[in-house]
């Protein structure tokens, strides 16, 4: 990183419990079940999915499989006597396992052959390339996960490639425009964001990227809320973790700079970022979502 700060994944038991506050405390879970089961059948309606691959990474993960398992039951819905082959590409060996778990006790899965890969998506598209191989996937989902891959575009481009004729590759990452996120990152990147991955990164950059390419997308814009009161209450411990979360940065309240805590928290609650309602703070967690066509 160009700051000394510690980059949060660095320690995962650390990451793993700030990741599941953040899930407690936001409406990020919801606000993309209701894109799935409202939104997703229509973008996909025309399209029985054969092969769909599922590209995660560091948290923060697709929701330990959760996402992905409802994904693929609302398209089965739509398609049910389709049977689908589903690549999991994961480098967490403990973030896999907990997927198979929640494999083995979801009942009504039998439509879907599971291959599991514990690798980066950057491993995987050397393994592919390795390999030489020529299937094609009818959908590939890549939920919160090109914050932690160096180029966003190069790998937008590989796995777009790999997309069938009327294949759709969908992107959720922070919304750029209309989120909190953007602006502390528009700010801070220089202090917070590690310059070894991407995990700056929003829908605003990769619309760029995008159109930079000529390549058409729909975008989507999924409200979502974090109530991130007890940040601003001085060695609270949820709200160090919380913190921790914002920033990505281990022991922020801590490691910080005095000038730099203080800024980050003066930005948090400024109106870009965060409303105060009934006495909370709530962080604008609002998500965006791009959904793009196989590339001729």
């Amino acid at each position: 990183m160009a700051s000394p700060l510690k980059s949060l994944v660095c320690d995962d038991g650390r990451y793993q419990e700030a990741f599941e506050l953040f899930l407690q405390r936001s409406s990020e879970h919801q606000c993309m079940q209701d894109f799935i089961h409202t939104q997703l059948p229509d973008i996909l309606a025309s399209k029985v999915v054969l092969l769909s691959f599922v590209f995660k990474s560091l948290s923060r993960l697709a929701l330990a499989g959760l996402i992905d398992l409802e994904m693929l039951s609302e398209l089965h819905q739509k398609h049910p006597a389709a049977t689908v082959e589903n690549e999991v590409v994961e480098p967490s060996s403990q973030q896999l396992h907990n997927y198979k778990v929640l494999v083995g006790q979801k009942p009504g899965l039998g439509f879907i052959k599971f291959n599991w890969n514990q690798m980066t998506a950057a491993q995987f598209e050397e393994h592919w390339k390795l390999k030489k191989m020529t299937k094609k996937a009818d959908f590939i989902h890549m939920v919160q996960m090109l914050y932690y891959v160096k180029d966003p575009g190069a790998t937008i481009s590989f796995f777009q490639h790999l997309l069938s004729e009327r294949g759709k590759l969908l992107i959720i990452l922070v919304s750029g425009e209309c989120s909190g996120w953007g602006k502390l990152w528009r700010t801070y990147r220089h202090q917070l964001c590690n310059t070894e991955i991407s995990q700056c990164v929003t829908t605003a950059d990769i619309k760029s990227y995008l159109e930079s390419k000529g390549v058409s997308y729909q975008s989507y814009e999924l409200p979502s809320q974090l109530d991130i009161t007890e940040c601003f209450t001085e060695g609270d411990q949820t709200g160090e973790l919380l913190l921790d979360f914002l920033t990505e940065v281990l022991d922020f309240s801590k490691t910080a700079s005095a000038e730099l805590k203080a800024g980050v928290l003066d930005l948090l609650r400024h109106p870009d970022c965060s409303v105060e309602s009934q006495g909370r703070v709530i962080f604008n967690n609002n998500l965006g979502v791009l959904v793009i066509d196989h590339q001729s």
